[in-house]
């Protein structure tokens, strides 16, 4: 009897109350689904605009930093008229602004110095640079020196041998000049060690009005190639030969002196100076990049 009444209150206590039953009501999906995407697509659309202002952000924090640590390039030419530019209508420096400019086009910021002076031979191009603090500063912080000399030191001998003109006598002087050549590039490295050194050759300025060297194309050949063996035993010595650029047929090249080059000759110097002179050019920036990437990356 007793069982059977605590079996009647458990099922009293424990069935459904009618009347408290609370109903609980599942939401629609379907709206909740939207909502969803709706939230989510927003967070696209935010995270998006973050990361394009992040990138904006960035290349402007980057075209910043390269206005404040693009690489300055120095080149300092020194020698005579060719380096001066006499002979070029245009007044701009000659061959040197062909060099800079197309440096300039490649997104290189140059400066160059130049030391040309009409009639230098190349003792005078030594003292200049013994005697003058301007040239010797911008030799220490030259990346490349650009030098024309030589032609002026075969102008003397004709002058001083004018009338017993013979090969033999540009053979005897050519040890003098290949020992001026040797101390011009020690007194150059004397203010600078680490710097590229190119002696740029000579045409034949003399072609026309001496035809009684009979072997003035052996003898051009000669001084040229003296100084392109003098040059390149030097490590950062180098020789740009420029003689056959003057050889090219039904193109004016001389200025109206028939002697120095015009705007087209010294545009066909600039050109093959550069060509020249590039590959030594790239590596000095790629050390210089490195350099400056080694400075501002966090240690």
């Amino acid at each position: 009897m007793t069982v059977i009444l605590f079996a009647i209150f458990l099922f009293l206590l424990l069935r459904p109350n009618q009347f408290n039953q609370t109903t609980v009501t599942e939401p629609d999906q379907e709206p909740i689904d939207q909502v969803i995407s709706q939230v989510e697509s927003m967070d696209e659309e935010v995270q998006t605009a973050t990361n394009d202002l992040s990138q904006t952000l960035k290349e402007a924090v980057e075209q910043t930093i390269n206005v404040f640590t693009q690489n300055d390039y120095y080149i300092t030419a020194i020698g005579d008229s060719l380096t001066q530019g006499v002979g070029d209508e245009t007044n701009r420096d000659g061959y040197l602004s062909t060099v800079k400019r197309r440096l300039s086009a490649m997104d290189y910021r140059v400066r160059i110095d130049n030391f040309g002076q009409r009639g230098f031979k190349t003792n005078q191009v030594i003292d200049r640079i013994k005697e003058e603090a301007s040239v010797q500063r911008s030799i220490r912080r030259a990346d490349i020196i650009l030098l024309t000399v030589g032609a002026n030191d075969m102008i003397k001998i004709v002058r001083d041998n004018i009338l017993s003109l013979n090969e033999a006598i540009f053979d005897e002087e050519i040890d003098h000049y290949q020992s001026r050549l040797i101390e011009l590039f020690e007194l150059i490295q004397s203010y600078n060690e680490d710097v590229e050194i190119f002696l740029i050759g000579f045409y034949n300025p003399f072609e026309g009005y001496f035809d009684e060297v009979e072997a003035l194309e052996d003898i051009l050949n000669k001084w040229n190639n003296i100084g392109k063996v003098t040059f390149e035993s030097y490590e950062q010595g180098h020789f740009i030969p420029i003689h056959d650029l003057f050889q090219i047929d039904r193109v004016n090249l001389l200025a109206n002196d028939n002697f120095h080059p015009n705007e087209t000759g010294y545009s066909l110097i600039g050109a093959r100076v550069l060509e020249e002179m590039l590959p030594t050019f790239e590596l000095i920036a790629q050390e210089k990049k490195e350099m400056m990437d080694e400075q501002i990356s966090p240690q």
